[in-house]
């Protein structure tokens, strides 16, 4: 092989390589601001329905971190917290890290937690619902060949 043809060659794969790279970053960008979006009407149930009037400034922040960590229970398994000390010389946070399916099904969940919310249910019957569907829809976009032709 002549060093040109080998080194346009290196230059051409570096050049697909990272071109793969810059669309998957997009595509996890996307997911990433969706489930960003989605917070804003879980923070909004939130609001409306679990935070007393009149409760302390450094209260009313718990209330959203205990939702917040209800999520991530429900999908990741363990707490924010958790995760941090798990990953003490990672940057972020667990969902800076997550997968554009675990983006994807936290989006979902944050849509359905606002309506359980707004339902009325409680935190414990809301984190065993949104486990189960947490899994089922993991599952469903694991094994989904539309999803991974999407994905690739």
């Amino acid at each position: 092989m002549s060093p040109e043809f080998k080194l346009y060659l290196i230059k051409e794969f570096q050049r697909l390589k990272e071109e793969e790279s810059n669309r998957h970053q997009l595509e996890w960008n996307v997911s990433r601001t969706l489930a960003k979006v989605n917070y804003r009407i879980h923070t909004d149930a939130i609001k409306e329905k679990l935070i007393p009037e009149k409760l302390p400034k450094d209260r009313i922040q718990l209330v959203y971190a205990s939702e917040a960590d209800l999520l991530n229970v429900a999908l990741f398994g363990q707490t924010a917290k958790e995760w941090r000390d798990q990953n003490l010389d990672t940057n972020g946070n667990i969902r800076d890290h997550s997968t554009i399916e675990q983006l994807v099904v936290l989006a979902n969940l944050e849509s359905i937690n606002a309506m359980l919310i707004q339902q009325g249910m409680s935190q414990p019957e809301r984190l065993r619902q949104l486990n189960g569907l947490a899994i089922q829809q993991m599952k469903s976009l694991l094994q989904s060949p539309s999803t991974k032709n999407l994905l690739e």
